[in-house]
This record gives C-alpha cells, structure tokens and sequence, in this order.
C-alpha cells in the first residue's frame, strides 16, 4: 500500500532528504545521513519509495489448450 500508516521510517523515504554525490543523503536538520537511518522530523514522501518487485507468475500448471480460443 502506498498510503498506510505503518510506514518504515528511512531518510530515503523522507521529504527532506534529497541526493548527494555518494551513496549519502543530505538532510537540512542533521547534514549527511545514510539512507536506512531516520529522525525524529521524519515526512513521508510517496513518490520517493521503491516499491518491492513481485513474485513471478507461475503458468506451468496451464497448458496450450488453456490458452488458445
């Protein structure tokens, strides 16, 4: 879910973080922070999550027949 309220708290996600030139984040409250750390002023920005890629999707129990018209 893009909206719960049980959100996992990380810099990365944060809407005050923003990209520096290392694998760092840059915050304006506490400076250079890593991704997976948070504070307390933590904001959640929607468009900064990763979503987790799903699982495959497994045909083998269909056959050809299934599939033709």
């Amino acid at each position: 879910m893009l909206f719960r309220k049980d959100i996992e708290k990380t810099c990365a996600c944060c809407v005050r973080s923003g990209q520096s030139g290392g694998e760092n984040l840059i915050c304006p409250k506490k400076g250079f922070v890593s991704p997976e750390g948070h504070c307390w002023r933590f904001r959640y920005d929607p468009l900064k999550r990763t979503p987790k890629r799903s699982l495959a999707k497994d045909f083998s129990q269909f056959t050809e027949e299934d599939f033709s018209l």
